[in-house]
């Protein structure tokens, strides 16, 4: 690994729990910064704009503005402008992300007409992913729409436990419709490729830390930054055993990050 010039950091289960900090997280980000380090909170979050993230985060002390935020909400925008220009797209989400839609035409339920509207667009889950409106959805794609997703993940981790996630809806439909979603968020390379682009440095200059094995760490790792993984937020000790692949490092906490990074920069030092 070549000098680590920057870190991208996932938020929910690594900085914070229910947006509260995690022990010491608040320090070792400031540490981090302190160290010249670059930083982008790259999160999945699809319940809060960049903004509401950073007054939050900002408000319990972290270092952060809305410019150190990477939302899936923001590269699915990016996506869909590229990829889809102009499209009519219906919203399946828990929250409201608006303000990180910009440029996306949103139709409501009763805009469409007889006409189904271009692509099906889900976020987060919560209780809008009832049955009437994961139905609307088959039936969009049944027409003809198209499927992008902000992620598939299983679960994430609140104070009250794990809660179930898109991912779970996301395969039903999927299989029904029998299509295939294209994932903007995490764990797509183009994900990383924006992120690694908003911090402005390569892959082997750079740090993902992240609670989830898959999504976060192992998918950075084949993207060709140095993963690691945190044991709290949604971590489990099974999932770890029987992922698909081996993080590069794996610490109790955030809070670890500031003494591992000067381990990985003394060693990448010495080979000079």
């Amino acid at each position: 690994m070549g000098s680590v010039r920057a870190v991208l950091i996932d938020i929910d289960g690594v900085l914070t729990v229910s947006w509260q900090p995690l022990p010491g997280t608040v320090e070792a980000l400031r540490e981090i910064r302190a160290a010249g380090l670059r930083v982008a909170l790259v999160t999945n979050t699809t319940s809060r704009t960049r903004a509401s993230i950073a007054h939050t985060l900002a408000g319990a002390g972290f270092p952060v503005s809305a410019d150190d935020i990477l939302t899936a909400p923001a590269v699915t925008a990016a996506h869909l402008a590229e990829h889809f220009p102009g499209a009519r797209c219906v919203l399946l989400n828990s929250g409201d992300i608006a303000e990180d839609l910009g440029g996306v035409t949103l139709v409501g339920e009763d805009e469409g007409g007889e006409s189904a509207p271009d692509v099906v667009v889900v976020g987060g889950a919560g209780p809008e992913f009832g049955y009437a409106a994961l139905d609307r959805a088959f039936g969009y794609l049944q027409r003809g729409a198209r499927l992008v997703a902000m992620h598939r993940n299983l679960y994430w981790r609140t104070d009250q436990g794990l809660r179930l996630d898109t991912g779970a809806f996301l395969a039903g439909l999927e299989k029904a419709a029998r299509v295939e979603a294209e994932i903007t968020g995490k764990p797509s390379a183009a994900f990383f490729a924006a992120a690694l682009a908003h911090v402005g440095v390569g892959a082997d200059e750079a740090v993902m830390v992240g609670d989830d094995i898959e999504s976060d760490v192992l998918a950075a790792q084949r993207a060709g930054v140095t993963g690691v993984l945190v044991r709290t937020g949604k971590y489990l000790p099974q999932t770890h055993r029987d992922a698909s692949g081996t993080p590069d490092h794996v610490i109790d906490s955030f809070a670890d990050l500031p003494a591992l990074l000067t381990d990985l920069r003394g060693s990448a030092q010495q080979q000079l």
